[in-house]
């Protein structure tokens, strides 16, 4: 059986022999790291990838990019600078298609480090800058939200009743900050035209939040836990209007981000590092470092239980509480599935040097046995 050793950082789409998945390396161009990917689907089958690059997280030389994988196409093409501000670092972007026919990069903008503050995310914005070209180029930003400390992760959410949710959170300059953030959502009914502000009671430090709408107007937020112990849930059953306090699911948490999406067969899938530090405190931000590996879970309860659990990514394989010094870090990971039905994952790659995107079947997670013949076009991929 064939296995990748290295994938090359052009872009080029690899068949994993050994995971029966498509991989690549996305292109970083001039840019040393990478970080917090987000993927969309085109109406043309495209595929785009935005990320944030530059020197390091929170440098004002951090910029949005975007690159882009023509449908049937055997490698991802160079990225795109979309965003380009001098004084503020860009990050988080997400991508969504907008009414308008555009697509919305939708990122935090934060000024740049000042002498001895070396965390600003407390001075975020949140902008829009649109691409009607399919990604090749992007016009101009607009700040959508200039509430100072507004974050942003997951894309706007499109409800059955035609309402857009846009899960956000509140960064503020105190030593316990991070702790301290609370989830609010940003509730539009005139397709963005205008906002309001719903706020997510006792959601101190559970942020990232991920809404996936279960039934009509039945709402549920996945969040990331600034204790690094668990993923949280909130719940909402009036279309976002309130929420119920979060409460912890099975899912480990190591502070870092997720990914949560409601699959065609009605299952839910959370993609996530399933690593948490070994003694939380509730009212204590943590970082353990343990990014590695990327896990997807899926649930067929709304999110009660999650019995099938597939590692996608195993990094360089090292276990242990404290293996960080042995892995590299794979997070954040964006998943997303197609009109074809296939998943669709990307992560920061090695200790963010990178952007890795891998696509799989949701019967790869569960894993089923299938026969290997047809499972890939030979022409849209190269094993290796």
């Amino acid at each position: 059986m064939k296995h990748i050793m290295n994938l090359t950082s052009d872009g080029t789409l690899y068949i994993n022999d050994h995971m029966g998945t498509i991989e690549a390396m996305l292109p970083t161009g001039e840019f040393k790291t990478a970080h917090s990917p987000a993927l969309l689907e085109l109406e043309n089958g495209d595929l785009l990838c935005a990320w944030f690059a530059g020197s390091f997280e929170g440098n004002a030389d951090v910029s949005i990019i975007c690159a882009r994988l023509p449908k049937g196409a055997e490698q991802w093409e160079v990225p795109v600078r979309v965003s380009g501000d001098p004084h503020r670092s860009e990050q988080n972007p997400s991508l969504f298609a907008g009414p308008d026919g555009a697509v919305w990069a939708m990122y935090t903008a934060q000024l740049d480090r000042m002498p001895g503050k070396d965390n600003m995310q407390f001075t975020s914005q949140v902008r829009c800058q649109k691409s009607f070209d399919g990604g090749k180029t992007w016009g101009d930003f607009e700040t959508i939200f200039p509430k100072e400390g507004t974050f942003c992760r997951q894309p706007i959410q499109i409800l059955s009743n035609g309402r857009w949710i846009f899960g956000n959170w509140i960064c503020t300059d105190s030593e316990l900050g991070l702790t301290g953030d609370p989830t609010v959502f940003q509730i539009s009914d005139d397709e963005g035209k205008t906002w309001r502000q719903v706020d997510m009671p006792k959601s101190n430090g559970r942020v990232h939040a991920n809404v996936v709408e279960l039934e009509a107007g039945h709402l549920v937020a996945f969040m990331r836990s600034r204790a690094a112990d668990f993923i949280y849930i909130s719940e909402s059953l009036d279309n976002g209007e309130t929420w119920s306090e979060p409460a912890p699911t099975p899912l480990p948490n190591n502070n870092s981000s997720i990914s949560a999406i409601k699959l065609a067969s009605g299952r839910l899938a959370i993609a996530y590092n399933p690593t948490c530090t070994p003694e939380p405190s509730p009212d204590i931000a943590a970082w353990p470092g343990l990014r590695c590996p990327v896990a997807v879970a899926l649930s067929e309860d709304g999110g009660l239980t999650f019995p099938m659990i597939r590692h996608m990514e195993l990094g360089e394989g090292f276990v242990g509480e404290e293996n960080q010094t042995n892995n590299k870090q794979y997070e954040y990971p964006y998943l997303m599935q197609s009109k074809d039905g296939r998943l669709h994952l990307a992560y920061a790659y090695k200790s963010r040097i990178g952007v890795k995107y891998v696509s799989f079947t949701e019967k790869d997670v569960m894993g089923e046995k299938r026969e290997r013949v047809g499972l890939y076009n030979p022409t849209a991929a190269q094993s290796r």
